[in-house]
C-alpha cells in the first residue's frame, strides 16, 4: 500500500516555480529521505503534503485519502523545521497538550522511556520551555511525535540542533521503528543520515525531482564513490 503519493504537483511562490510537476510514491513501511540545497522546496513539499499550503495543480494522497481531507492526517505525526514550543509551558504540560491532540492518555513511564532514548533528562520536563536549549526543544518535539505512536512520521530536518550523541540515539530509535513497520518521510541536509536510515531518497533541485531511488543507485547513476559526491554530480550536471 502507498503511504504517500504526489501526482503532477505544482506550487509557486512570488511567481517562482517551487514545485514543478512533482511525482513521487512512498510505500508503507518505507523510510524516505528528501534532500536539496537551501530553498530547494523541501519544506514547501512537506507543507503541501500536510495541506499547510495550497498547491496549484495536481493531487496528493496519504494512505489513499486526499490530502485536503482532514482525516488523511489522522495517521501521522509531524515535526516542523523550526519547532518552537510555547515558551510559557513546562515540557510536561506541552506533552500533555499534545497527547490530548493525538487522543492518547499521558503515560509518564512511556514519556520517561522516550526521553531516555533521546538523551533528554525527564527532570527537565518540570522546567518552562523558555529555559530549554535548541537541542532540548528539538528533543521535546520529537518526544511528542513518538508518543503519538502513528504509522507515519513526517519530519522536517529532525536532526537540527542535536549534538552528535543525541543524533546517534535518535538514529537508533528510528531504525527500531523502521523494523516495526513505521513509515518515515523526512527532509535533511545530512547525507550520512540518508545513507544510515533510508530505503530510498529523492534529490529536489530547481523545483524538480532530479533523482529518486536508493542511495546505492544514486552513487551508481552519478558515477560517484560516495553519496556526497553523487549528490553534487546530480545538482551540478
Amino acid at each position: 500500500m502507498l503511504a504517500i503519493e504526489f501526482k503532477n504537483v505544482y506550487k509557486k511562490y512570488n511567481n517562482k516555480q517551487i514545485l514543478n510537476d512533482i511525482n513521487l510514491k512512498i510505500l508503507e513501511g518505507e523510510f524516505f529521505g528528501l534532500v536539496g540545497v537551501n530553498g530547494a522546496g523541501k519544506t514547501t513539499m512537506l507543507k503541501s503534503l500536510l495541506d499547510l499550503c495550497e498547491i496549484e495543480q495536481g493531487s496528493i494522497n496519504l494512505f489513499n485519502v486526499q490530502h485536503v481531507n482532514y482525516s488523511s492526517r489522522s495517521n501521522l505525526a509531524f515535526l516542523p523545521e523550526q519547532f518552537v514550543p510555547p515558551y510559557y509551558l513546562t515540557g510536561q504540560k506541552f506533552l500533555n497538550f499534545m497527547v490530548q491532540l493525538y487522543n492518547y492518555q499521558y503515560d509518564f513511564k512511556q514519556v520517561q522511556t522516550i526521553c531516555e532514548l533521546l538523551d533528554l533528562p525527564a527532570s527537565v520536563l518540570k522546567q518552562p520551555v523558555r529555559d530549554y536549549s535548541k537541542g532540548m526543544a528539538q528533543k521535546l518535539g520529537l518526544t511528542a511525535c513518538l508518543l503519538a505512536n502513528k504509522p507515519l512520521l513526517v519530519l522536517d530536518e529532525p536532526m537540527a540542533g542535536l549534538d552528535p550523541k543525541a543524533r546517534a540515539y535518535l538514529k537508533q530509535l528510528l531504525l527500531d521503528l523502521r523494523a516495526k513497520g513505521t513509515t518515515m518521510f523526512f527532509s535533511t541536509h545530512l547525507l550520512a543520515d540518508v545513507e544510515a536510515l533510508c530505503d530510498r531518497m529523492a534529490i529536489l533541485h530547481e523545483g524538480k525531482l532530479q533523482f529518486v531511488g536508493t542511495p546505492t543507485e544514486c552513487c551508481t547513476i552519478f558515477s560517484a564513490p560516495n553519496l556526497e559526491q553523487a549528490y553534487l554530480n546530480c545538482i551540478e550536471k
